[in-house]
């Protein structure tokens, strides 16, 4: 069974088609950060355009490079919700287009589960229930997914996503936009003493204590107060990104913790665009070692950015429980929506 995975909820378009849910057959993605870049965030507007502007081509290229026809389609699957209402809207109308057109089923999928799903076009498939951790620019949440089309929430974002305060720190520090690749960058020129004390205490310390919360807004002012506070030079830069960093993969690190006493499951899915950062990847590796936890990460870097098939992976999964939807399915800015 060949389907077609549409993702377009943000700054990324992308098509991916794969065989039986979990072989990869094509993937391809334009991103948008060059057009969001000077305004160091994404636009919406903007990002409707590119998508609208993009969208066809990179559907004819995907099914060149995957050696099929539309024929050959079993079913369409696209990112229904989360994400901005303009830019669903362009990928779900593709999905009607292709769905009518060719007589095949349409599967609305959650974004930030298809996340979860990447690991499998990668191989590696957990057994349910597992923990899912979403690190991106607009979510930074874990939830307990107890099967596809089956997740929960154990612990969402307060305030700032852990991708969104890299970008403001960066900005902060006149560093390049996206910001996680900058500050990671720089943090890794810095090489702290043992004894060193923590720049931003506050986040760990300020937090509701037994609840798994996300809240990144505090360690964003603390680096802004910070700077205003002392003469930085291009010198200590280093430093703020690696105390920056640490804190923030620090409280990763203890919402995890929480989220495995809250639940008792000790297998774990880390996903989202923030899993492309090396230095996260490896304390999150260490740190499951070290507790006796299993972690499964996407290793192909492009399948922790949004893309198409990590879409068509979870579409097929819910096809096969028999889930998939009528022509005038629904797109929501949130996950509080049901899309059949």
């Amino acid at each position: 069974m060949i389907g077609v995975g549409i993702e377009s909820t943000c700054d990324e378009t992308s098509i991916g088609i794969t065989r039986e849910g979990d072989t990869l057959l094509s993937l391809k993605l334009y991103s948008q950060i060059e057009l969001h870049k000077k305004y160091r965030g994404v636009v919406p507007e903007i990002a409707s355009r590119a998508h609208l502007e993009k969208i066809n081509l990179l559907l004819e290229e995907a099914i060149q490079e995957a050696g099929v026809g539309f024929a050959d389609l079993a079913y369409v699957s696209v990112s229904a919700y989360p994400g901005l209402m303009g830019a669903l809207i362009i990928g779900a109308q593709m999905a009607r287009c292709l769905a009518m057109a060719l007589g095949i089923p349409v599967v609305p999928v959650d974004h930030l589960e298809a996340h979860m799903a990447a690991i499998r076009l990668e191989g590696q498939r957990p057994e349910f229930p597992y923990l899912g951790v979403l690190l991106s620019g607009g979510n930074s949440a874990v939830y307990i997914v107890h099967g596809f089309g089956k997740m929960e929430v154990v612990g969402d974002t307060m305030d700032d996503a852990l991708g969104e305060a890299f970008d403001k720190v960066a900005a902060l520090l006149d560093l390049s936009y996206p910001g996680g690749p900058p500050v990671e960058e720089q943090a890794k020129q810095y090489l702290p003493a043992s004894d060193e004390k923590q720049l931003f205490p506050e986040l760990l310390r300020d937090l509701p204590r037994n609840e798994v919360k996300f809240s990144y807004s505090g360690l964003k002012t603390s680096v802004l107060y910070y700077t205003k506070k002392n003469d930085i030079s291009a010198k200590q830069i280093p430093k703020i990104c690696y105390h920056f960093q640490n804190t923030a993969f620090q409280l990763v690190e203890k919402n995890l913790k929480r989220a495995v006493a809250i639940t008792g499951v000790k297998r774990i899915v880390a996903a989202g665009g923030v899993l492309a950062n090396q230095t996260l990847r490896d304390r999150l590796h260490d740190f499951s070692l070290q507790k006796g936890w299993d972690l499964f990460t996407p290793i192909k870097r492009i399948l922790c950015t949004d893309n198409g098939a990590m879409v068509a992976c979870l579409g097929y999964h819910l096809l096969q429980l028999g889930k998939s939807a009528s022509l005038d399915f629904r797109v929501s800015p949130s996950r509080q929506v049901e899309c059949s």
